[in-house]
């Protein structure tokens, strides 16, 4: 919880201290609201809905989507394919705010909608990347947002084939290994006409103290900045990813995460019990004012999250970011229609799939192999009829 003031600690490194300050707001912290029974069986009646809606509209939808349009044009695939993922991920800030009742504050500068961003925030608990769905939806956003995420995450049954469909990029944390498929997966996604949101978190981990007595250990040995409330920065993914999406970015933001009144976990937010508050506090840098060289922008994105050490131990003093309202609330009755259309669809193909033809369950059966072996082997398929590049000879001619 909010405690008013900092507490220092000192830590030996190497056989030297170093002094570090402890953040405010702790992982131990009391809980915003109490884990009733009625929470833990709305909670579980989440863990229900949430896979069985994606498991349907992916069964159902998706080979369509990646398979007949994609056929024809990428470009409308991934429209369709994010549009129908869009629905559902709308979902989960309708939880948060409407029926968790969490606050979410903005600040900072308002990002321009329709645009094509690279976004990077710090990684102070394991849903971090959840909340900025909040942020995506009320810029129009939110069906293009994508995650460079941790490859052990593709062993998520159903949600696995989300990540792959949509195209996510997982990476083993080897940087050998992880720099060709990420080259070659942006080298993808560079058409000006597809939007774009493509969120990382050079942190590389989500905060603990223990990772944080690691980053200054490590801090201390290369004289680098000594940081309290985030790690250092991995450069060399956020470099990357800027060289690889510099000419068909229209900004980059620079995104800051801070919670009341305790850092929450996933099940918190599937029972409604935490956190009470998320801020989340904006930055918009434009691409040109961004170095070109690696080691000049690993110097640029050091010093960014220094800032970001700054802004987060004021948060802790004062208990918000500056500039606070830069977004509205979100639209409850577009949250409903939304859940509406949702839930309705899933209704119908449920019952089609357990009570109708057997054939339904025949393709059900097709299509969750299809989708597994595409998963799997991280398939992706062409463009095979009007291929781009035809598309403008025809106009040309």
């Amino acid at each position: 919880m909010m405690n008013g003031s900092n507490g220092s600690q000192g830590y030996h490194v190497n056989g030297k201290q170093v002094q570090s300050v402890v953040p405010s707001i702790q992982n131990n912290g009391p809980r915003h609201r109490p884990l009733t029974l009625m929470r833990r069986c709305r909670g579980m009646l989440c863990l229900v809905i949430m896979p069985l809606t994606a498991f349907m509209m992916m069964v159902y939808l998706s080979p369509v989507t990646t398979f007949l349009i994609r056929l024809f044009s990428v470009h409308y695939s991934r429209k369709s394919t994010c549009f129908l993922f869009g629905m559902w991920l709308a979902m989960w800030p309708f939880l948060f705010e409407k029926i968790n009742k969490t606050k979410f504050v903005f600040s900072g500068e308002t990002v321009p909608p329709k645009e094509r961003v690279l976004l990077f925030a710090n990684h102070r608990t394991e849903v971090d990347w959840m909340y900025l769905w909040d942020l995506a939806l009320r810029k129009g956003r939110l069906q293009c947002i994508k995650y460079i995420l941790k490859k052990s995450l593709m062993k998520l049954p159903i949600f696995n084939w989300a990540f792959h469909i949509i195209e996510f990029i997982p990476v083993e944390r080897k940087w050998e290994v992880d720099e060709p498929l990420i080259r070659s997966r942006l080298s993808e996604l560079k058409n000006p006409k597809d939007p774009l949101w493509l969120a990382v978190f050079p942190e590389g981990t989500d905060y603990t103290e223990k990772k944080c007595i690691k980053s200054q250990e490590y801090a201390k040995e290369h004289g680098l900045p000594i940081l309290n409330n985030v790690l250092l920065p991995k450069t060399k993914g956020f470099h990357c990813c800027l060289q690889e999406l510099r000419d068909s970015m229209d900004s980059v933001c620079d995104i800051t995460i801070a919670y009341k009144h305790r850092p929450p976990t996933f099940m918190d937010n599937v029972y409604g019990i935490d956190p009470s508050e998320v801020h989340i506090h904006v930055k918009i840098i434009q691409v040109s004012d961004i170095p070109t060289s690696e080691d000049e922008v690993a110097d640029w994105l050091i010093e960014r999250f220094k800032l970001k050490d700054k802004l987060l131990s004021d948060f802790s003093a004062l208990g918000h970011f500056p500039n606070e309202g830069t977004e509205d609330d979100l639209s409850t009755l577009k949250c409903i229609a939304n859940f509406v259309a949702v839930i309705s669809t899933t209704t119908v193909l449920t019952y089609l799939t357990l009570f109708s033809s057997v054939w339904f369950k025949i393709f059900v059966a097709f299509s969750s192999a299809f989708l597994t072996f595409a998963t799997l082997y991280s398939i992706h398929l062409p463009q095979l009829i009007c291929s781009p590049e035809a598309g403008t000879h025809a106009k040309k001619s």
